[in-house]
């Protein structure tokens, strides 16, 4: 009961403040570290599709260190691919799986499984929210269902943002708000 409640409580949370803000980067923070907290995880991030570089992009983070997030470029192509088109892929073992980029920063970082979810606007897949846990796990059906909700969420922030904003890509947002670095906050 304690799960369903903080569940819920996640969800009202990014939804409250995807309504009432329009600053996507404290919508995706605010949703990143509530994905972090109701599921006990290491750390989450909200990474958002480049179609220029086909590279995904951190947009926010919670719980990941510095050192991981500037292990060098996502590729689209190479990093859990199949989340973007085909849906949520849980990766138990990040050191046994080819879908995993940069296996050996993972490992460093204490990084066990991800579990990675599309962030769909439209048609569309615009980023990723991956969950990363310290500990082997196999995400229940629940716990996909929460960050496919949350990811969700957080993907109207930004679209809702873009248009306000009269940008042609979610990425944009990214481009002209801030620095080269991604916004995060720590454990």
């Amino acid at each position: 009961m304690k799960k369903e409640l903080m569940n819920y409580e996640a969800i009202l949370k990014v939804t409250r403040a995807t309504m009432l803000s329009r600053d996507p980067e404290e919508v995706a923070l605010l949703t990143v570290e509530s994905v972090k907290r109701a599921l006990h995880a290491k750390g989450c991030a909200l990474l958002l599709f480049n179609r220029k570089t086909d590279e995904l992009e951190i947009a926010a983070s919670f719980g990941l260190s510095e050192e991981y997030l500037s292990k060098g470029p996502i590729s689209s192509m190479r990093s859990i691919a199949g989340s973007l088109k085909d849906g949520p892929v849980a990766i138990t073992d990040v050191t046994d799986d080819p879908r995993i980029q940069y296996p050996e920063e993972a490992r460093k970082e204490g990084i066990s499984s991800i579990l990675s979810v599309p962030i769909i606007v439209g048609e569309n897949p615009i980023g990723a929210l991956r969950v990363y846990s310290s500990e082997p796990w196999e995400a229940t059906l629940e716990d996909v269902n929460l960050v496919q909700a949350l990811g969700q969420i957080a993907g109207m922030g930004w679209e809702l943002a873009r248009l306000y904003k009269g940008l042609k890509s979610s990425i944009e947002i990214l481009k002209r708000n801030r620095e080269p670095k991604a916004l995060k906050l720590s454990k």
